[in-house]
């Protein structure tokens, strides 16, 4: 099957945060594509891990993304036509725990990236991934545009908002001549997906309880979240990745990666979704007072589908059911099913006819 036109096979490509969950999908997916992958990251924070799994045969810098010094000598090294940037400190909790590592690495991280491919000559392209609490949510029951009010809450929140200001800036200021590199920043939703084990995340938190016969608890069980599967958002970064790399200048901008409104389910319906396959789940909810975050969240996603031609593949139910299957797998056989269900996923995305995919 050709994937993306073909842009990626044999191009340099650097995915910073390569070791984490998002990060390593990615990268499997672009050696998939015959990319030639390196990554710039921390080590895993998390043993297992799904970078450890995979196995992957591809040069790698550790090094934090807070290291100016690191960061250029790694794009110096590596020379990478296109640049993802996923390295990110990405938890809510961790953020109120430590503003300071949060700000520091999301802002100031990002803008070491940004001033390395700048004066790195090659980069054609960079992705810079945020998220979909970058909003200012007024917990509105429709969704976000790209063109709504920046915002944020709690560190995370707020430093990614800033994160997308970094970009922009760097787009008007530095990245504005035909010979620039094109810079376009990503917003997608809580992900899912086989081989995540980040502290304060639903799914690996759930894992945890069931592997040790307790009862999760749950913090917010009607908090409303736009659920969807890892391979979704990152179809669509590669997808405007290809866009980046072939020049479209109209591409370089902002753009929301999230799942159709049916996805949109409170933490209680995951939940109950998922006992459907884990019978043994049982949850609770914390009689403790907890952070702020987010009730209601949407994202509008209405202009990738309309520029880009992106599409979601998989029902959330579709993702929930290769969520447990990866772990079940893992867990009871010691089995890796990132590949195969990739491959599931492209098979799926060629018979709906989606068009960053024919045979």
């Amino acid at each position: 099957m050709q994937q993306f036109g073909k842009i990626y096979n044999n191009r340099r490509v650097l995915v910073t945060g390569h070791t984490g969950f998002k990060g390593s999908w990615l990268s499997l997916w672009l050696q998939e594509l015959g990319a030639i992958v390196s990554g710039l990251a921390l080590a895993p924070d998390t043993h297992p891990n799904h970078w450890e799994l995979l196995k992957l045969d591809m040069q790698e810098d550790r090094a934090d993304i807070r290291d100016s010094a690191a960061v250029a000598g790694c794009l110096d090294r590596t020379r990478p036509e296109i640049v993802f940037h996923l390295a990110a400190q990405p938890l809510v909790r961790r953020s109120y725990q430590d503003p300071l590592e949060t700000w520091s690495t999301n802002v100031i991280g990002t803008a070491n990236l940004l001033e390395a491919c700048r004066n790195t000559p090659g980069v054609r392209a960079v992705l810079v991934i945020t998220t979909d609490k970058v909003y200012d949510n007024n917990e509105w029951p429709w969704g976000y545009r790209e063109t709504d009010r920046l915002g944020g809450h709690d560190p995370y929140s707020a430093s990614k908002a800033a994160t997308e200001l970094v970009a922009n800036s760097f787009r008007k200021s530095f990245f504005n001549t035909l010979s620039s590199p094109l810079l376009a920043t990503a917003r997608a939703g809580n992900v899912i997906g086989g081989s995540d084990w980040s502290e304060d995340r639903l799914i690996p938190d759930l894992i945890r309880a069931v592997q040790s016969g307790s009862s999760l608890e749950i913090r917010s069980p009607k908090a409303t979240r736009p659920w969807q599967h890892v391979l979704e958002c990152l179809s669509g970064y590669l997808l405007l990745g290809q866009k980046l790399l072939e020049g479209y200048s109209e591409f370089a901008d902002a753009w929301n990666f999230g799942p159709e409104q049916d996805s949109n389910r409170t933490v209680a319906d995951v939940l109950a979704g998922l006992k459907n396959y884990w019978p043994q789940i049982n949850w609770h909810q914390t009689s403790e007072i907890q952070p702020h975050e987010a009730n209601l969240l949407y994202l509008d996603s209405a202009k990738a589908k309309r520029l880009l031609g992106w599409q979601p593949v998989w029902t959330l139910e579709d993702g929930l059911s290769a969520t447990v299957e990866w772990y079940s797998a893992f867990i009871e056989n010691n089995r890796v099913l990132s590949r195969q269900q990739l491959t599931a996923f492209v098979k799926t995305a060629l018979d709906k006819g989606l068009g960053w995919v024919a045979e």
